[in-house]
C-alpha cells in the first residue's frame, strides 16, 4: 500500500513574515521551489511552477490565511496525465516562535492517484525526496539574507 501523507518539520531562523513572503511570493519561491514560479494568490487561483529541463507542473490555489497557512493543490509530477481528483494538496503551516519560524508542510493524496502502486509509489518517494531538498533550499533561501525582498 502506497502512503498517502508527507510531513516535514523544519524551524527556519526568521520571523513568520518573512517566512510567508519567502513561502508565498513568486520572487521569493523562484529562489528556493523552483526556477519559475507563477501564482494568484487567492483561492481558486491559478499556479505554474517550472523546473528548467524537467516541466512544468499547473495547480490552484486552496487556502490563503497571511501569514500562518497557504495551501495548494497540484499534479503529481511533471508531463503527466492526471485524472479528475488526481491533485496533490500541499498544506503550509507557520507557527511563529520568537523569532524564528516552525514551518509545517504536508502533502496529501498520494493514495488515490490514478495508475498502479508502482506509479502511486514513484510519485510518493519522488516527492519524499524532493521536500528534503526544497526545504533545505528555503533554509539556506532565507540564511542568505534575501529576505529584503525578490
Amino acid at each position: 500500500m502506497v502512503p498517502d501523507r508527507i510531513e516535514r518539520e523544519i524551524v527556519i531562523d526568521a520571523p513568520v513574515d518573512v517566512v510567508w513572503a519567502v513561502v508565498t511570493e513568486p520572487g521569493h519561491m523562484n529562489g528556493w521551489l523552483s526556477d519559475s514560479v507563477e501564482l494568484d494568490l487567492r483561492p481558486g487561483g491559478e499556479a505554474t511552477f517550472v523546473w528548467d529541463g524537467q516541466g512544468t507542473v499547473h495547480g490552484r490555489v486552496e487556502r490563503v490565511e497571511p501569514p500562518y497557512v497557504f495551501a495548494f493543490r497540484w499534479v503529481p509530477a511533471h508531463s503527466i496525465e492526471v485524472a479528475d481528483g488526481s491533485l496533490l494538496l500541499v498544506e503550509f503551516t507557520l507557527m511563529p516562535e520568537g523569532e524564528r519560524t516552525r514551518l509545517k508542510v504536508i502533502e496529501t493524496g498520494f493514495a488515490q492517484l490514478a495508475g498502479s502502486d508502482d506509479e502511486r509509489r514513484e510519485h510518493f518517494d519522488g516527492h519524499r525526496r524532493g521536500w528534503a531538498l526544497e526545504l533545505a533550499h528555503l533554509v539556506a533561501y532565507v540564511a542568505q539574507g534575501t529576505q529584503a525582498g525578490p
